[in-house]
């Protein structure tokens, strides 16, 4: 059974209102971790940076402008739906990227697959319950042996 889900999207990083650059943002989903997605930003001279946040919020983010803290994920323009802003903040910094909502789409659809939303506590009990009878074989199998 799969047990992630990847996807590799363009983004745009918005430096100012004239500036902005193109670049490879991949999407990360485990089912290990069902309530949430990672992103990894590939900034041309840097290390990649990666963020976790709750898949819901960038579910939310896509309709209509959601989160608190340290992201913000909202419509770019609410009645086009094409292009979705992400805020990510540290301290006074903040980044804002624009992404195509369809690729941001796809790849939750392909979350949704591999973990339904709403059952994601079934599925996070599931590894635990897993390694807990991997435990128990193995020490009846060094207990026998």
């Amino acid at each position: 059974m799969r047990e992630s889900v990847q996807a590799e999207v363009m983004m745009s990083f918005l430096v100012s209102e004239e500036l902005a650059f193109r670049i490879p943002v991949e999407l990360g989903y485990e089912a290990a971790d069902p309530y949430a997605v990672q992103l990894t930003f590939h900034l041309p001279g840097d290390a990649p940076v990666s963020w976790t946040f709750g898949r819901e919020l960038l579910v939310d983010g896509v309709a209509g402008p959601c989160g608190d803290g340290d992201v913000h994920i909202a419509p770019d323009d609410p009645e086009l739906l094409s292009d979705v802003l992400i805020t990510l903040q540290v301290g006074t910094e903040q980044a804002v990227f624009r992404a195509g909502v369809a690729p941001l789409i796809a790849f939750l659809d392909r979350t949704d697959k591999l973990v339904p939303l709403g059952q994601e506590r079934s599925m996070a009990g599931f590894d635990s319950l897993l390694d807990q009878a991997l435990d128990r074989i193995l020490a009846e199998e060094q207990s026998a042996g």
